[in-house]
């Protein structure tokens, strides 16, 4: 799906993945066959199973790249709720927009279903604060995306990817 954050993207050291498509071909792709853009790629419309990647860093200096490491984690620890279970950012940055100020704004820090709540820590997020269950989960993306929707127009796509019907 192409993570990113700070600035850099999967696809910025990507040379190549290896996947098998749906009738067991073992196939090579380039990160430009793979179509690679914010938070997608061809990996899932295609039904890929990523089986390897090379990638290609940079050398450096160990004490500047062991730095800027411990400044990009001490960044998470502050500003993401990496205290509870999560799958990470929950939805997409809409054009123009960031989901978390939307969800923010639309009155939603903390809003809880269930075990499933509103990040307070940063609304982006939607954490297991207490045994959430999927359905817990869902349920509550759906009324975050309704709220959003209705107050601000926006429409929020999940960048979590998910399996059945919840």
């Amino acid at each position: 799906m192409n993570a990113g954050a700070y600035g850099g993207e999967l696809k910025d050291v990507l040379v190549n993945v290896t996947v098998m498509d749906r009738e067991g071909n073992i196939l090579k792709k380039t990160p430009e066959e793979l179509c690679m853009g914010y938070r997608t790629s061809s990996v899932l419309s295609e039904e890929y199973v990523v089986l390897e990647a090379e990638i290609n860093l940079e050398k450096g200096d160990r004490r500047l790249i062991r730095a800027r490491m411990d400044d990009l984690a001490a960044r998470r620890r502050e500003k993401q709720p990496l205290e509870y279970p999560s799958a990470g950012s929950t939805f997409k940055r809409p054009e123009g927009y960031f989901a978390g100020k939307l969800i923010d704004d639309a009155g939603l820090r903390g809003f809880r279903v269930g075990g499933a709540q509103v990040a307070e820590k940063h609304c982006g997020f939607v954490i297991n604060r207490e045994q959430a269950t999927a359905a817990d989960v869902m349920e509550l993306c759906r009324r975050v995306s309704g709220a959003v929707k209705e107050q601000f127009g926006v429409e929020l796509e999940m960048e979590v990817k998910t399996i059945g019907n919840f």
